[in-house]
């Protein structure tokens, strides 16, 4: 257990609790984007409807910020989704994604536009996803992540399977994974805990 520091001691940096396996570090070393599904990884999978039909969804602070700590690394978030609302749009703008397909089931010519626009290819990219519409795009990312409430053919294609749950802390999770990776983590640690 660590000594509490005496009022106003000089901090040390903070050194990283985490820690990945090296065969998903090498894996993600050369991903510059990362591609999400929205339901059930970037929200719990619920669907909430209003009495006039608008959808409504919920999103976690930790997933959102580490879209925003990737953008700070120079890995650009995607989003790939068959679903489309104003919620999510609103979100994704808050974010600063600007690099999504919406209300498409058939997400590999989706994601490979994305790819296209931004001038990069598979080997590049990484996923995740948690059921079969994402499998295609899944299969061809050099990192597929899959929260751990996947369906369980997502999960066999996964490389890393994430221990914190869907729509709350599994897409962070994801996205520590690629910083840690672009070996950008420590320092955008140390500018936020300075």
């Amino acid at each position: 257990m660590h000594a509490p520091q005496p009022a106003g001691a000089a901090l040390g940096p903070l050194e990283p609790a985490l820690s990945f396996a090296p065969e998903l570090l090498l894996r993600a070393q050369d991903v510059r984007v990362a591609f999400f599904d929205v339901d059930g990884v970037l929200t719990d999978g619920s669907l909430y409807f209003s009495a006039e039909g608008e959808t409504l969804k919920r999103f976690h602070t930790l997933d959102g910020h580490g879209l925003k700590l990737l953008q700070q690394a120079g890995i650009t978030p995607a989003v790939v989704t068959g679903r489309d609302s104003p919620a999510l749009r609103l979100r994704l703008a808050a974010l600063g994604v600007v690099h999504a397909r919406f209300g498409t089931e058939d997400k590999r010519p989706a994601a490979e536009a994305i790819l296209a626009e931004l001038g990069l290819s598979w080997p590049e990219a990484a996923a995740m996803g948690d059921d079969w519409p994402d499998l295609p795009v899944l299969r061809r990312a050099a990192l597929a992540c899959a929260p751990r409430e996947a369906h369980a053919e997502v999960r066999a294609v996964a490389h890393h399977i994430a221990q914190a749950p869907a729509g709350a802390g599994a897409a962070r999770e994801f996205c520590d994974l690629l910083l840690v990776a672009s070996g950008r983590y420590a320092s955008l640690l140390a500018a936020w805990s300075a």
